[in-house]
């Protein structure tokens, strides 16, 4: 059998199991469906216990990596990319610069689907769009009832066709809610100067920019429309380095975007 011994390192010797294994199955070319050896044959490999066997395949069995099935023992799976990050993604938990670097995580993916979106947008996409555009009341800012920004921008994103960007908009969407309602003090000043600046974008522009055909102006409206976001995680790099209150710092951005 395939040389499973471990060595000693500053490590648990579970972590070190865990590690033998994934590399034991990336040697040996396992797929999706291949039946792994049980408990007892691996334990004898490694030269371990089957508690610490035993605990090792349960991360990977959280992971998604594994799965026992009747009748054939424990065999590899294909996990889903995502589901460790579901399972760490609490508010409670996490700090407000990850949550703001999460934030800008979705920014920039969002953004990126722009021309996925595009592409792949047809007729019924854009009644649907509609539809939640005509359900979606707005202030004079631009800005959304949480249930409809969730279902417009999942729209978007269940166009790319792409499940691993769906499931992350799913699994971001606390977070977003969280900083939202934390700082929602902080994105009005905001909103009121790219009001003022004439460059506040709707969900309605984005979906005119696809009935329309114009790539180039759904591009521009995909980064427009989290100006107040950009402006808000530049606007908290910048009180980390002056010794200003926020409120006096949003200011600052509100006139710099009022000027522009």
């Amino acid at each position: 059998m395939y040389n499973l011994k471990i060595t000693e390192q500053q490590v648990s010797l579970v972590d070190q199991v865990e590690e033998a294994l994934n590399n034991y199955f990336r040697t040996m070319h396992f797929k999706p469906g291949d039946s792994i050896p049980g408990e007892q044959k691996l334990a004898e490999a490694i030269g371990v216990g089957k508690s610490v066997i035993r605990e090792a395949l349960s991360r990977l069995r959280m992971l998604g990596l594994i799965e026992s099935r009747p009748r054939r023992g424990m065999v590899l799976t294909e996990p889903s990319i995502l589901s460790g990050f579901r399972r760490v993604i609490n508010t409670m938990l996490l700090s407000d610069e990850m949550m703001l670097d999460l934030l800008g995580f979705r920014i920039s993916l969002e953004i990126g689907i722009a021309d996925l979106v595009f592409q792949n947008v047809n007729e019924k996409h854009l009644q649907d769009l509609e539809e939640i555009v005509e359900r979606g009341a707005e202030n004079e800012f631009s800005e959304y009832s949480h249930e409809s920004e969730y279902e417009f921008h999942s729209k978007l994103y269940e166009i790319t066709g792409n499940d691993t960007i769906i499931e992350f908009q799913e699994i971001i969407h606390p977070v977003l809610l969280f900083l939202n309602n934390k700082f929602k003090d902080y994105f009005l000043p905001i909103n009121i100067g790219i009001a003022k600046s004439g460059k506040l974008v709707s969900h309605r522009d984005l979906v005119n920019c696809l009935k329309n055909g114009d790539r180039e102006g759904f591009n521009n409206c995909m980064v427009e429309q989290f100006r107040a976001y950009l402006c808000f995680i530049e606007s908290r790099r910048t009180m980390s380095q002056r010794s200003e209150s926020p409120t006096d710092v949003i200011k600052d951005f509100q006139i710099n975007i009022y000027k522009s």
